[in-house]
Formats: structure tokens, sequence, C-alpha cells
């Protein structure tokens, strides 16, 4: 089978803004080749088995050269390896993908080019700068304010750019700043210039800077400013004022760790990062198959002789259900059970699959359920299974069985610790810390402490639940924000508050 390779764009930052095309280039990859992402979620999408390959390109700091790059590109294609060469922003705007491409021309193996979004464009846009404007002219320039040590790449006519009409945009630049704006004012362009810096733009980490191209470099340096940055400079930089909408989020700046699995981290990684988090995907352990597979089938297959099904987590619901319509191929096959869930969160994933939950309690833990049994229905002598990981809380069934219930556990998954970095978050909080960690489990609380990582100044726990909360003062935090709605939502809402 014939190889190829997809030349693709990662975007600036925000996994949103990933194309279609490049996230299913992604998920299809043999091998995945990728430069230094502002984001590791796009990591996560590669399927099982994928080798991926860090080849850390940012500015100076390669940990492979261009040429063993293009090296490493032929002799994966060559091998009939569906290739994903994964570059930030868009592979043919400073991304040396037209480089790339020609390589692999003329070494005659297939390649495509997907388009990303690039910094150059996005950047402004999430500080609130549009780059065309009928007030402003309609002339747009990008140039790259890197020069490249051999001299190979074009060098910057600042002559002819400072005369240039219109907004001018550089990616690349920090670092020779104080010469750019130097360059530019010493050929004519009027120092009170308006110009704008924005850095990590599009991420939780974005933050801009606005000076005149007389004082940008100072105000930089003062304020230890760093790559990667977008610049733009013109007038138009005055309608910033009006149509910031980003930087001014609740959580905008604040390093948030998340904690759960991976399958599992989107929702409170998205509504973290909509309120501005700068968030780290941190999965302190994954969810695996139960060691006795044949077994979960058989209570899979059986549930409809049930008169009760009951969830207390959404891992359980999404492995039981998918198990089923593996197994059935009509949701009527269940019968007439009826389905307890331990709380909202649990409830929407089974109303996910159409199906709707009989009974949710006020509490949302399994003391909370058994209550809700107790108080609103007769379940002696009834029939119940209930769908649980390995080394669950055995709470549940003693009090089910309390009652008088007849209960069998369905093991559906187990919970295994994360030895792995799969996102590199564990060395950026070693290096960085962060303002807060979050806790949804008392899983997630144990395994984070067996990382013996040390805990930031200043670092906050935040725990979805007082299940959570005792495991976390167990292991010696004692200081935790809790939610009082023991849901994803009601984390961060706590945490909003916090902040607030």
């Amino acid at each position: 089978m014939s190889g190829i390779c997809y030349l693709a764009g990662a975007g600036p930052g925000d996994p949103g803004l990933v194309t279609l095309k490049a996230r299913q280039c992604i998920e299809h990859a043999d091998v995945l080749v990728y430069d230094a992402l502002s984001s590791a979620e796009l990591l996560t999408w590669a399927k099982t088995g994928c080798e991926k390959i860090d080849v850390g390109k940012r500015a100076a700091n390669h940990k492979m050269p261009q040429d063993q790059i293009n090296a490493l590109l032929v002799e994966k294609v060559s091998e009939g390896k569906v290739v994903v060469r994964l570059k930030g922003g868009d592979p043919m705007i400073f991304g040396r993908g037209g480089e790339e491409a020609a390589v692999l021309a003329a070494a005659g193996l297939k390649f495509e080019i997907v388009p990303g979004i690039s910094s150059a464009f996005a950047g402004p846009a999430y500080a609130g700068i549009p780059l065309t404007h009928r007030d402003y002219g309609s002339q747009l320039t990008l140039f790259s304010g890197h020069e490249a040590d051999d001299k190979t790449e074009g060098v910057v006519d600042y002559a002819l750019l400072a005369q240039t009409p219109g907004t001018k945009v550089f990616l690349m630049g920090v670092a020779r700043l104080r010469d750019i704006t130097g360059q530019l004012i010493e050929h004519g362009a009027d120092a009170t210039t308006p110009i704008a810096l924005t850095r990590w733009a599009t991420t939780g980490r974005q933050k801009t800077i606005t000076g005149t191209l007389a004082d940008i470099a100072d105000i930089a340096e003062e304020q230890q400013f760093k790559a990667p940055a977008v610049g733009v400079i013109g007038n138009i930089i005055n309608e910033m004022k009006n149509i910031e909408w980003y930087e001014n989020r609740p959580l905008q700046g604040k390093r948030i760790v998340v904690t759960r699995s991976q399958e599992q981290a989107s929702g409170l990684v998205n509504g973290l990062t909509a309120l501005g988090a700068d968030v780290l995907e941190l999965p302190v352990l994954r969810i695996e198959d139960p060691v006795n597979k044949r077994e979960f089938a058989e209570g899979v297959t059986a549930v409809h002789s049930y008169d009760w099904l009951v969830f207390s987590s959404t891992n359980g619901v999404r492995r039981f259900f998918d198990a089923f319509f593996a197994t059935y191929a009509d949701a009527r096959s269940i019968g007439g059970v009826k389905i307890a869930a331990v709380g909202p969160g649990t409830a929407a994933a089974i109303k996910g699959y159409r199906f709707a939950a009989d009974l949710i309690p006020e509490r949302h833990i399994a003391e909370g359920l058994l209550e809700a049994f107790q108080e609103h229905e007769d379940i002696e002598n009834q029939t119940i299974l209930w769908v649980r990981p390995e080394n669950a809380r055995d709470i549940l069934r003693k009090g089910l069985e309390e009652q008088h219930a007849i209960v069998d556990e369905c093991i559906a998954y187990r919970i295994e610790a994360e030895t792995d970095d799969p996102t590199g978050a564990a060395e950026r909080f070693a290096e960085e810390g962060a303002d807060l960690v979050t806790f949804t489990s008392s899983s997630t609380a144990k395994y984070f402490h067996d990382l013996s990582l040390d805990w930031p100044n200043g670092c906050q726990a935040a725990s979805i639940g007082p299940i959570t909360t005792a495991k976390l003062k167990e292991l010696g935090q004692k200081d935790v924000i809790e939610a009082n709605d023991h849901s994803i939502e009601g984390l961060v809402k706590a945490i909003v508050e916090q902040f607030s």
C-alpha cells in the first residue's frame, strides 16, 4: 500500500479552530510528526497505536533539525504509512511546509496540504483587532520578524515596509522587537504608530500589550513578554478598545489542572476554557476494560430480566450502552427495567443514549441514591443490576441489600493509574505550577497524590463533592473548594466564584 503525508495546520492554539479535515487526518494517522503545539489535546485525537514523534520546533529551540525532519517524512511515507506532519498555524505561512512538500515531491511520494488558521489572523481577532476596516485602509502586509542565521530566507526590506500604507502583521519577531521597530522608524515610519503584541493567542495564556513603535520594546522588556507572539502595527489598533472580547473573561489567565482521564476530560476542559482558563490536561488515571469481559457481557445481555438498572458513573453508562447496542439492534430489547442515576451528569449520559432516568437523588452521591430509593421506591425482593467499576465503594450494594433488594454487580471497567505523561502537562506543572487543581473523584485524588509532584505555593484544590473532599483531606490537602452541586457544572461554578 502506498503511503501519504498530510502537511496539516494545527491552528493557533484553540483546538476548536482546527479544521475538520485536519482532525480527520490526525484520527487516521499511522505516524504523527508534530512541532511544539499550543494545545496537547490534538495528540489525544490519534488512534491507539499511532506513532507520535515530537520534533519540537519552536523559535531557535529545535529537537530535530529540518533536514532530519525531511528525511523522517520520506522514510515513514516510503514504508507505506499514513503520516501527518502537524505544524502550528498554517503549514504554508512561515512554517517551511513548502520545503517539506518539495522534498516529498522530489522523492516521488504522495502528499496533501491541509491549510490551517494562522495566528497571524486568529491572534488579532482574539485580541479584538480587525485586520481590515474601511476607516483604516484596505491594505494588509504580512512579514516575518525572524532572520535566519544563514540568511537563506528572504531579508525584509524595511525601507519599503516603512513606507507601505495600511496594517502590518508580523510573526516570530519578539526576540528582535527592538531591531524591527528601530528599522521601521529609521526608514521613515512614524514613531507614534500604534503596535500591539499578542502572545499565546487563542489560549488561556493569551495576553496582549500595546504601545507605539517608539516604546513597545521597553514595555515588552519590562513585562518580560516572550514568544510566541503575533504583532500588529497600524492605527487599526484603535478599534481594539471597542471590540476586545477574549481577555476579560472570569478565569482568564488562571492555570487550572484537570486530572480526569483523557476520554472523560472534555466537558470540564471545555467549560473552563470557555471562561478563559489556561487548562493543563494532566490525566492521572485511565479507563480500561474489566478483567472479566465475559461476565460483563452476560450482565448486559440479561438486563431485560431486572427490575432496576443502577448507574453510579458516566463511565459505566457509556461502557454499558456501547456494549448493549453492540448486542441488540433494538432499544426495546432493554425491556421494562427502570433506570437510576447517581446524579445529573450520569442522567445526562443516559439521555445521550435516548433513555431516561427514573430516579435521580437530591444528593449526588451513593448515599443520596440510597436515600432516594428509601423515600420513593419499595425495592423489597426486586432485582437490581448495578453497573460499576472494579474496586468501587461497597456502600451502594450493602445499602440496597439492607432495603431487601437482590443486587447483581455488572463490572463495566477498571481504573488504572496513568503512568505516562501523554500531554506533557506533568512536566509543565512541575516547571510552571498552577493556580488550582481539580478533582472529580477520590480516584483522581489518590492517583494525583501518587505522582509525588510538588504542590505549588498558593495553588488550591477544587473537589466535585464530599467523598472526593474527604479523600483529599485524608491525603493531607487542608484547604479544598467543594462544589455545592456535585457535577461538572457545579465544579466550574465553584471555581468561578472562588476566583471572582
